[in-house]
């Protein structure tokens, strides 16, 4: 018999009524009631082609038939149930793998992340480099952050209101802009191309010109000096989404991670 046709609530019912030698006892046990036991049983026993049970004066008693496929069936039951611990056992686990852009860790996320540690210290953090092929399955991801308008078709949440800023030396921006894969267009000559958003930040910190980009990574630069906001916040139509399928997303750790990102 192939395992898409396996009958396993029949064969659930013929273990509790064979436990119990009652269709009423195993009904209390399974929450159904003793009319529900007998149909499943007679079912089961039309698809087997054998008699299960026999009513005799002393009352129900297995036939050599059902006596002789009990062990290998509650054995098979003890084994799902080690394999359902197992599954489970990953939403106990404080492991959480997060693929995220390289200038958000740098930027925004690592100090969150120690912050959330701080108080949850059996919480342990692998952070993977995203790119544009995600594949939550292949890289073991419980998480994804993505510079994005939506969540992509996946369950997520926004880190933010998808704001851009335009920044420059303190001392005074060059007469260029700094361009990485992504940044909004902005009049005046490229000056340099960067890499990312983050390197983007740190050469308008040396001079090299304005730098538009996402106001998220920019906060700490410009809390600390290092840069100063010469244009105001516009909306970019893009911004850090925290995404994962919803088998992760309904996981406690993950929920409890999300919580913290996006307060």
């Amino acid at each position: 018999m192939k395992r898409t046709h396996l009958p396993l609530n029949g064969l659930r019912v013929l273990d509790a009524a064979a436990r119990h030698l009652s269709f009423t006892r195993a009904a209390d046990e399974l929450a159904v009631t003793p009319a529900a036991v007998g149909q499943q049983i007679r079912a089961l026993e039309d698809m087997l082609g054998v008699v299960l049970f026999r009513r005799t004066p002393k009352g129900l008693e297995l036939t050599p038939e059902a006596e002789a496929g009990l062990p290998a069936l509650r054995q098979g039951f003890l084994e799902i149930e080690e394999s359902v611990r197992a599954m489970q056992a990953g939403q106990s686990s404080q492991h959480i793998t997060i693929a995220a852009p390289r200038d958000l860790t740098a930027k925004w996320l690592s100090a969150r992340l120690a912050d959330y540690a701080a108080e949850n210290p059996s919480v342990q953090f692998l952070l993977v480099a995203a790119d544009e092929a995600l594949d939550f399955t292949e890289a073991n991801l419980d998480l994804a952050i993505r510079l994005t308008s939506d969540a992509q078709g996946y369950e997520g949440a926004p880190l933010d209101e998808g704001r851009f800023v335009t920044v420059a030396a303190p001392s005074g921006a060059a007469d260029g802009v700094i361009g990485w894969p992504g940044c909004p267009q902005e009049g005046g000559a490229i000056l340099i191309r960067v890499a990312d958003a983050g390197l983007a930040i740190d050469a308008a910190a040396h001079g090299f010109g304005r730098a538009s980009v996402p106001e998220l990574i920019a906060r700490a630069e410009i809390a600390s000096g290092r840069v100063v906001q010469v244009a105001n916040s516009d909306k970019a139509g893009q911004g850090y989404w925290v995404i994962a399928p919803l088998p992760q997303w309904r996981q406690k750790k993950v929920k409890a991670l999300v919580a913290m990102l996006t307060a």
